[in-house]
């Protein structure tokens, strides 16, 4: 039995260069969401992307890793900031998705930088998102403040 399973569904009319997209998700919670290859790869202009969504499911999914990892240690996050910049680029003549670059800024009593950042490696290990990105450079900058 699994623990979760949500859907999306997309529907693209016309080429990719000229076309449009439409997203939806099971959830409500991204409706009528517009995609190009324009929005894409050049200005977003109101559009999404598929990396655009996979950075907002990365640090959404780093963001409740790292609030586990730090309840683990009874330590209890005022802030987690966490920002994910996932980067489209040609590999082998093909586009690819090929970083995401996370940068968090937390405010957590009670823990120390080096004591921090071990636990910050523990969520970055547990995040699912961080090992479905798993041919994907990863990295994680991780500050208190």
């Amino acid at each position: 039995m699994s623990i979760a399973a949500r859907s999306t569904n997309t529907v693209w009319e016309g080429p990719l260069a000229s076309g449009t997209g439409q997203l939806n998700s099971g959830s409500g919670a991204l409706t009528g969401l517009d995609v190009t290859w324009a929005a894409r790869t050049e200005a977003p202009g109101g559009k999404t992307s598929p990396e655009e969504l996979a950075a907002a499911a990365h640090s959404s999914c780093f963001s409740m890793a790292l609030a586990l990892k730090l309840g683990e240690k009874h330590l209890t996050p005022q802030r987690l900031d966490v920002r994910s910049t996932v980067t489209l680029d040609e590999v082998d003549g093909l586009p690819t998705i090929v970083s995401s670059a996370l940068v968090v800024k937390a405010q957590v009593s009670g823990v120390d930088a080096a004591t921090f950042q071990g636990i910050v490696d523990d969520a970055a290990a547990l995040c699912p998102v961080s090992r479905l990105f798993a041919g994907a450079t990863i990295s994680v900058e991780a500050e208190l403040v």
